[in-house]
């Protein structure tokens, strides 16, 4: 009988790797697709099953995965901050969770989670188990190094990024020449950046001891659980970053997922931006 295993499916294109990554490897996929989040291309990846829940329905979730015989499962892809505390209806299973909660931050809803999983006898794996060759390595990873003005950006950015992550505040931080600009909380990376890239032209034609050029540092927490709310960076970053006048992106080596391969490196190089990871 072919091994089985679940994907819990967000937004992004994160859980169709994670798909294509667990077939090639010979797994049956159970696909638990997010109503609020997950993307119908979801349906064309090859999946033995895909089931649509609402994001609240874990009672649901538990059900689904028990019928198709599931009993580990992987996690893949954001879900938006806003959405899980503001946006969902709850059954009475997440509801009696969310009420336990002693902090109400992403880590600590998951968490919860995937003890009630566990209880149920349901594994949750890391969510980079089947896509360890994406994971960022060290070094620099473009054409162009930092310049020495970028390397001081970013050393100031890691210890605020490093900081902000330890808090479940957010993992991504925008610095000009060693000021930070903007900083992530629940509206995530690309929306963060964009922002920067707004308060810098705020500043055109008005004098400023500032460089216009930004550095983002994307950074993991200090005890990253990868099973899940694993930093990730696309072309979609880089085109953004492009966007927002930024010319360096710092991340964690080991802790964040390159998810669309080699095309960022290109991109990036395309785009005079520089790419380090520590």
């Amino acid at each position: 009988m072919t091994a089985r295993i679940g994907l819990i499916a967000g937004n992004g294109n994160f859980p169709l790797l994670v798909l294509d990554a667990a077939r090639a490897q010979g797994f049956d996929v159970i696909v638990a697709a997010i109503k609020e989040e997950t993307s119908p291309e979801i349906e064309k990846h090859g999946a033995a099953a895909v089931h649509w829940l609402s994001l609240g329905e874990l009672s649901r979730l538990i059900e689904t995965f028990k019928r198709e015989g599931v009993r580990r499962a992987i996690m893949a892809g954001q879900v938006k901050h806003k959405q899980i505390f503001s946006s969902i209806r709850p059954d009475w299973r997440l509801a009696k969770l969310l009420l336990s909660l002693g902090t109400r931050n992403t880590d600590s809803l998951l968490a919860a989670v995937a003890k009630v999983l566990a209880d149920e006898g349901i594994t949750l794996e890391n969510s980079t188990l089947l896509l360890e060759p994406l994971l960022v390595k060290p070094g620099v990873l473009t054409k162009r190094a930092p310049t020495l003005k970028e390397k001081k950006s970013i050393d100031y950015g890691r210890n605020v990024a490093r900081n902000l992550a330890q808090y479940d505040i957010g993992q991504t931080v925008v610095v000009a020449e060693s000021a930070c600009v903007a900083l992530e909380a629940m509206d995530g990376t690309d929306a963060t950046i964009e922002r920067a890239g707004q308060i810098m032209r705020s500043l055109e034609g008005e004098a400023s001891t500032l460089s216009r050029q930004l550095t983002v540092v994307k950074a993991g927490k200090p005890d990253q659980d990868m099973r899940f709310d694993v930093p990730v960076v696309g072309t979609k970053t880089i085109h953004t970053m492009q966007e927002a006048g930024a010319t360096c992106l710092a991340l964690d080596a080991g802790k964040c997922l390159l998810i669309d391969g080699e095309p960022i490196i290109t991109a990036a190089d395309s785009a005079n931006i520089t790419i380090v990871a520590d």
